[in-house]
């Protein structure tokens, strides 16, 4: 939040361009170059490893595809889409890290939902187009308010309002009949002291597998005030989106054969044969967000931040079940089709602070936050086949979960001198977590089974202490070394679909960072090795739940390690290269993998107290699922008189599914290309207009960016007779386009 200020700073002193010079006189002492920096986020000299992608870089790749894809030439970053394009449901790993344990933020406020850890990124649509810059800092990062950062952070800060009045216009249409629609308005600078700007956007597509649609409406509002000393901003967003399930995967025959299929939504007959698919197989949430952010500057060295924020989400998923157990669903009867329907409601507010002290020697920051969340959900049989007598809207489940987040935090970085600085950084935070009522699960170990009880009382104590040194050799030359301590509490979803009902433990990292930079006029080079020590790392071990998450399970020892290499050359006054790599290692040391057991017709096996039956197999080291062992991105880019060209090309290695290393379920290596192609016209009367396409894909290269697997032990009576291993996949689409114009007034 401290760029509010400078943006204070800055309009008051340019402000005579159109108010009277008294308006200059006011802010003319202040010096700008003491607020500059978000409380939350790295700077040049703070010792760890981060990327910060600008505005221009947003906006060159903000064409229609979430987030996580704007991304995707970062360091260490891959991505997923369930639909395949991009556009709907999609996520973001970072060294191998799932986006439950990525800290996630905007202008320092917590995004990520409480519960589950993650922000789906489906529920802020066209986000990027409100935002001024995003950070990437790898590993634990720094101090920041939410949940843990176990692999990475990203800070996103939306965009301040210019001094003159603005509109814009963005419209794009491509492949799969996916188009987006962006209008921006601004006020400019009122009465010396006031702005205001908003955004409506529309974003539809049909998605790149079989009804794969997503239907994503947003806005953004924001108005501030400003004075010499003080900015005070109101910003609200918020999106609506309805997708429709793309959340199964496909086996390998489905692969090669129909790439594109979707089996979300199937209608069987009492054969078992396809007959329909449901049409209101839909997920559909809305989302709005709410910050109040106060920036006072009360002196040449200090400044304060406060922000309150409050965030309410509803909605719900629907799906078509086939041959159900209706006494799963507390109805008599034995089995038969039914729809039902999953709904939540949640509540998330508190408020987060900050004090910044600039002196000679030390930049000091004291800061925290305190955060409610509240969640109720709640699932109901709407129809059934054979009617049984249910009421409309049954419900048969109902559960209630509450969490409370505090922080303390205090970092310093003293400037030593001959360009050595040391930085040291210490949090305190305190989570409660509880759950109370019964699940959707059912639970066959008493006679007649019942739906899972949730009795969930936690409370986690965590003491994360960061410290480093940076040393500027010279104005190229630079050295950084860290070591930090991170912890973070179970998600929801470790709880309730925890392996064999055992109790989640919180997770804790020691990760170590060193670094050499190298700068001039024309070139670039860093390299940033890293050292990952985890104890009970909560690993994907390749299982997903019903509506397609994928299931951890802690893992007493593992690491990461690996080094992130990147340069970039300005080759001519035109033409741009950047390249980065990351080479990793990413194992568990002592994993026990389980197999479910079935009978030679692949019926379940319970145990004599009504438990799965599972068959384990133990390996001393095991490489980690979803983590590659190598990521390279390049990128050529030429910009000429108003037009731009960028080829950007992406290997990623091999992945496994599970932590069982199997070879059959894998994600193969690919190699992927995306070509953007761009020009800006000056017209007489208007800003600017720029049109171009952006090609995906561009060699129409068949890979998959996310899978799931399961693993058997096929018993003949009490003999274990083979295993066998299932897995899926999730196809990314083939070449596409889009096509794109902007209107700039």
């Amino acid at each position: 939040m401290k760029r509010y200020a400078v943006l204070a700073a800055l309009m008051m002193s340019a402000n005579g361009v159109f108010a009277s010079k008294s308006a200059q006189d006011t802010v003319k002492n202040i010096s700008v170059n003491e607020v500059q920096v978000i409380a939350t986020r790295a700077t040049n000299t703070t010792p760890i490893a981060h990327t910060d992608v600008s505005k221009e870089e947003i906006q060159n790749r903000n064409y229609g595809q979430d987030i996580p894809f704007i991304l995707s030439s970062t360091p260490s970053v891959l991505t997923t889409s369930d639909a395949g394009n991009g556009i709907g449901y999609t996520s973001i790993r970072v060294r191998g890290t799932d986006g439950t344990r990525i800290n996630i933020s905007s202008n320092g406020i917590p995004m990520n939902d409480a519960e589950s850890c993650s922000l789906f990124w489906v529920n802020t649509p066209d986000f990027a187009s409100s935002l001024k810059g995003i950070q990437i800092q790898r590993g634990a990062g720094t101090s920041t308010n939410g949940s843990g950062a176990f692999g990475a952070s990203i800070d996103m800060e939306t965009e301040i309002s210019g001094l003159k009045p603005l509109a814009e216009v963005n419209i794009s249409y491509g492949s799969y009949n996916t188009q987006k629609e962006t209008i921006k308005l601004g006020t400019g600078l009122l009465g010396n002291h006031w702005y205001f700007d908003g955004r409506l956007s529309n974003i539809m597509s049909d998605g790149y597998r079989d009804r794969a649609s997503a239907d994503l409406k947003s806005y953004f509002l924001q108005g501030a005030y400003l004075s010499s000393r003080t900015t005070l901003k109101f910003i609200t967003f918020g999106g609506q989106e309805k997708t429709y399930h793309a959340w199964d995967g496909l086996d390998k025959e489905t692969l090669e054969s129909n790439r594109k299929y979707n089996p979300n939504g199937e209608i069987k007959d009492e054969n078992g044969n396809i007959v329909g698919f449901y049409d209101n197989q839909i997920d559909k949430y809305k989302q709005t967000h709410y910050q109040l952010l106060l920036k006072q500057i009360i002196s040449s060295s200090w400044r304060a931040n406060v922000g309150l924020h409050y965030t309410d989400g509803h909605g719900y998923y629907e799906e078509y079940k086939n041959k159900r157990n209706l006494i799963e669903y507390g109805i008599e009867g034995d089995k038969s089709d039914l729809v039902r329907r999953k709904i939540v409601s949640s509540d998330f507010g508190g408020v987060v602070f900050s004090f910044e002290n600039s002196g000679d020697k030390f930049n000091t920051v004291i800061g925290g936050g305190y955060n409610q969340y509240v969640n109720q959900h709640s699932g109901r049989v709407i129809w059934v086949k054979d009617n049984n007598g249910v009421a409309p809207d049954h419900l048969y489940y109902k559960n209630k979960s509450h969490k409370y987040d505090g922080n303390i935090y205090a970092k310093t970085t003293w400037s030593v001198g001959r360009g050595v600085a040391i930085y040291a950084d210490m949090q305190y935070r305190y989570v409660h977590y509880t759950i109370d009522g019964v699940s959707d699960k059912w639970d066959w170990r008493t006679d007649q089974g019942k739906l899972q009880e949730l009795n969930v009382d936690d409370k986690f104590n965590f003491f994360n202490p960061k410290a480093g040194i940076n040393w500027d050799i010279d104005t190229k030359n630079r050295l950084y070394a860290s070591v930090a301590v991170a912890h973070k509490e179970p998600t929801r979803n470790n709880y309730t679909d925890n392996l064999q009902n055992q109790t989640p433990k919180a997770e804790r990292l020691i990760d170590y960072e060193a670094g050499y930079t190298f700068q001039n006029r024309v070139f670039n080079f860093g390299a940033n090795f890293y050292y990952m020590d985890y104890k009970d790392q909560l690993v994907l071990n390749g299982q997903v739940n019903e509506i397609g998450e994928m299931v951890s399970e802690n893992v007493e020892n593992s690491f990461r390690t690996g080094v992130e290499l990147s340069a970039g050359a300005k080759i001519t006054n035109w033409l741009y290269w950047d390249a980065n790599a990351t080479l990793s290692s990413n194992k568990i040391k002592g994993y026990t993998e389980y197999l479910s057991d079935v009978n030679q017709d692949w019926e379940e096996i319970y145990t004599t107290d009504g438990t799965l039956s599972q068959t384990t197999q133990y390996k001393e080291k095991s490489t980690i699922a979803f983590s590659p062992t190598t990521i390279f991105n390049n990128t050529f880019n030429i910009n000429y008189k108003g037009l731009n060209i960028a080829l950007h090309t992406q290997y990623v290695s091999k992945q496994y599914l599970n932590n069982g290393e199997h070879s059959d379920c894998t994600l193969d290596a690919y190699c992927v290309n995306n070509l953007n192609v761009n020009y800006t016209i000056k017209p007489k009367g208007i800003k600017s207009i720029k049109f171009g396409v952006a090609i995906y894909n561009l060699f129409n290269t068949k890979y998959e960016t996310n899978g799931y697997a399961s693993g058997y032990a096929v018993y003949e009576g009490d003999k274990l007779s083979y295993t066998s291993n299932y897995a899926a996949y999730y196809p990314a689409a083939g070449i596409n386009a889009l096509g794109h114009i902007s209107f700039n007034f």
